[in-house]
């Protein structure tokens, strides 16, 4: 028989116990999210969509997946805004969806990769240990540090490059514009993965030279991406390790480098640069700058990254300036971009 009656109005109370369980129970599902994202990703749902696919069985046709669950998929594409759902049963990519085309100008396809591929994923599930013991707990999840793996997996290594490539994205632009190298020469991007920002600065500045420094299994990618931009003429990629030596230069590029790890180590990286530094030589540091207890922002959750991740951390600028006068440098202007960046410029003293 048919139900019958009517519940009572709710209270105010009432609603706002529903909103609260209701937001609390969306961050609880926030992998949900980030798993079906990645599997967009992983299954290039957004190109093959742009490529002329638009129904599910179009696409599952051309990626050899099940017709039926890439429905489902592509349905929760449309749920989270990435897809549009179109008559006919087609399916159409939003804006936001666009950032998940292979390739794209500010593509984060490698970023939703990595950040929920094995080694982050199981690296997110030692934060509790982490808290508990001061310190990242990474190597019982991996078994070894982050970049050992990385190095260990070239797959996921060069996912990561990659993605830190098309992250830069986000700060080249606003580099480019704020940045004057003045007499520099010679630009050393240490730790720059595919070399994107001081490919970016030598586009801009013809008279430069650019060299990146970094892990073996990268540098073959920032070689190809130079001669791509036919700068290789001006551009070498070497190998090598920035705490033991860094290659002489006028200025020293060092992006997302120094919240990978503890103080001690940030004044060893900054000091081998200060030993480096030509008479006159400049340093940008590329950074977030994290808010204070009552206003840390989104950079408070990258922050809780870097602990499962590595014993780095975000910053906020005081504790930079200590970093800098520690290891001979010191700071000359603080800049912010259009993204969670700061541009951070130093001098040798």
């Amino acid at each position: 028989m048919p139900l019958s009656g009517s519940l009572p109005a709710p209270s105010a109370a009432e609603l706002e116990a529903g909103r609260n369980a209701e937001a609390l129970f969306q961050m609880l599902t926030g992998h949900w999210v980030s798993q079906t994202v990645r599997t967009l990703a992983e299954l290039r749902i957004v190109d093959h969509v742009l490529a002329g696919a638009d129904t599910a069985g179009a696409v599952a046709e051309r990626e050899g997946s099940d017709p039926g669950t890439t429905y489902r998929l592509m349905r929760g594409g449309v749920a989270l805004g990435l897809l549009s759902f179109l008559p006919g049963g087609r399916f159409a990519v939003t804006p936001l969806g666009g950032l998940l085309q292979e390739g794209a100008p500010g593509s984060l396809r490698e970023a939703a990769l990595f950040q929920n591929g094995n080694g982050s994923w199981q690296s997110w599930a030692t934060l509790p240990a982490a808290v508990r013991a001061g310190r990242t707990r990474v190597e019982s999840a991996l078994g070894t540090d982050m970049f050992t793996y990385l190095g260990a997996h070239p797959d996921e290594g060069q996912t990561f490059a990659r993605a830190m490539s098309n992250m830069t994205g986000l700060v080249i632009e606003d580099t480019v514009t704020l940045l004057d190298l003045g007499g520099a020469r010679r630009v050393v991007d240490v730790g720059g993965a595919n070399g994107a920002l001081v490919l970016g600065l030598m586009r801009a500045n013809p008279g430069i030279e650019g060299l990146l420094l970094d892990l073996p299994e990268v540098v073959d990618g920032a070689r190809q991406a130079a001669e791509k931009e036919g700068l290789a003429d001006r551009f070498t990629a070497v190998a090598g390790d920035f705490f033991e030596a860094v290659p002489p230069a006028d200025y020293f590029l060092v992006k997302w480098i120094l919240h990978d790890w503890s103080d001690d180590d940030c004044v060893r990286i900054l000091s081998s640069y200060r030993s480096a530094a030509r008479p006159g030589a400049r340093a940008l540091v590329v950074e977030g700058l994290i808010g204070g207890g009552d206003q840390p922002g989104s950079l408070a959750l990258l922050d809780l990254n870097m602990l499962t991740m590595s014993e780095g951390r975000e910053r906020t600028l005081d504790e930079f300036d200590a970093l800098f006068a520690a290891s001979g440098w010191r700071r000359t202007g603080v800049s912010p971009t259009r993204s969670l960046y700061s541009l951070i410029e130093l001098e040798a003293v």
